[in-house]
């Protein structure tokens, strides 16, 4: 493919646009479990993802994040068919990929592409690297051989390599070399969406800096759409529009960026958020890690009611409410513009936990929260000790989860 056919093949697609690229409804996948050798017998799933549901816009990166085992990848290879649903929708650009088979899904295949998380595995050690990022081009047969080559030199430029470069073989690069070839595969056959599953978590930091600033730097320039997934909120934070976090299967809140990051409403989120260093010492004075008591529980067997409940903070400063448990509480959308799959969300709104967790003095956190926070003055009285987590933000007064510790393991750390 010549650099002509490129930029054509590129104008053709749909503009971006604020337009719904993408939507996620009820989506499932779970793993069977079966026992017996001559004769299987089904006992049971690992529910690696159970009712994911959300949109992603044109043009829009959507941060995944999650701790290992959450379900982050396994959605992400979902959306790609690599995976196929149990079940739930997946619409692409108006078309449902979770109906599609044969050549059919081929074709879709060619408008979404996926970065893999291991560069070391996610490459054939017995092709070159001009064979790899030319293998789907033969694939969907685009060009003749003369015009792929072509395509692959351009390529290799386009993600910082030499374009001579490509008679050479995956063995003789660095990590961050071979995640710039993943990332030209991806790239060969002008993708709407790249699906990026954890692209920098097996590189050094300087590494992953150059990795990132490179993903940013093509959503621009060939308007590309991300659902970038990682374990890292930080690197998420600086890359991401909107944040999903999974935990056990699910979302339990999905807000912009700045807004997940400044005023998390799910206990979890805070947990996440209270692990990550602030590279600020008047910040850092301020905050406190929350230590969540437990592991987190099998998919294979998950609790009732809300899947975070075992392990939640607000739920024993709350006094135990019996709803936790009996009730699947569903991401029902806030005041402030998140979506939050808890009972009591409005109780996290400048709470001290959330104060702990992001540093903010509490006047700055009272004026942050908005309509949160109104949201959960007037429910203070909801359970016994709700209205302390609003009343009762006097300094001094410690959260019911642990301090830090050395050696003291925390989610997303």
């Amino acid at each position: 493919m010549t650099v002509e056919a490129s930029s054509a093949a590129t104008a053709s697609r749909p503009s971006a646009t604020d337009g719904e690229l993408l939507r996620v409804d009820e989506l499932k996948v779970w793993f069977p479990i079966t026992e017996g050798i001559v004769i299987e017998r089904h006992i049971g799933d690992v529910r690696a993802v159970d009712d994911v549901s959300f949109a992603l816009r044109r043009g829009e990166t959507l941060g995944l994040v999650g701790e290992s085992g959450c379900g982050k990848s396994t959605t992400g290879r979902a959306i790609i068919r690599l995976y196929r649903p149990t079940s739930g929708r997946i619409v692409f650009d108006g078309v449902d990929l979770s109906s599609l088979e044969g050549s059919a899904l081929r074709r879709m295949r060619r408008r979404m592409q996926m970065i893999f998380q291991d560069p070391y595995a996610s490459l054939n050690p017995r092709m070159n690297v001009s064979g790899i990022i030319r293998e789907p081009l033969e694939i969907h047969g685009i060009g003749n051989g003369a015009e792929r080559r072509e395509r692959v030199r351009e390529l290799l430029a386009t993600v910082g390599l030499n374009p001579d470069f490509g008679e050479r073989y995956p063995h003789e690069f660095s990590g961050g070399q071979r995640q710039r070839i993943g990332v030209a595969r991806a790239l060969a056959l002008n993708p709407d969406l790249i699906v990026a599953d954890e692209p920098i978590s097996a590189l050094d930091v300087s590494i992953q800096a150059q990795i990132i600033n490179l993903l940013e730097k093509l959503q621009g320039q060939f308007d590309l759409t991300y659902l970038f997934i990682a374990h890292d909120l930080s690197v998420v934070r600086h890359i991401s529009d909107r944040i999903a976090v999974m935990y056990l299967g699910r979302i339990v809140e999905l807000a912009s960026s700045r807004d997940l990051n400044s005023v998390p409403l799910h206990p979890y989120t805070v947990a996440l958020l209270s692990a990550i260093p602030v590279p600020d010492p008047v910040v850092e004075s301020r905050r406190r890690r929350i230590i969540l008591r437990g592991d987190v529980p099998s998919p294979a067997n998950p609790p009732s009611g809300c899947r975070f409940h075992t392990r939640c903070w607000l739920r024993e400063r709350l006094g135990n409410p019996e709803r936790c448990t009996t009730e699947d509480p569903p991401l029902r959308p806030l005041a402030s513009g998140h979506e939050v799959a808890c009972h009591f969300a409005e109780d996290v709104a400048d709470s001290i936990e959330q104060r702990q967790a992001t540093g903010r003095p509490a006047s700055a956190s009272r004026a942050g929260a908005g309509a949160g926070s109104a949201a959960a003055a007037s429910a203070g009285g909801s359970a016994a000790g709700g209205s302390a987590a609003v009343g009762g933000s006097a300094a001094g007064v410690s959260a019911p989860a642990q301090a830090s510790t050395p050696g003291t393991a925390a989610p997303g750390a």
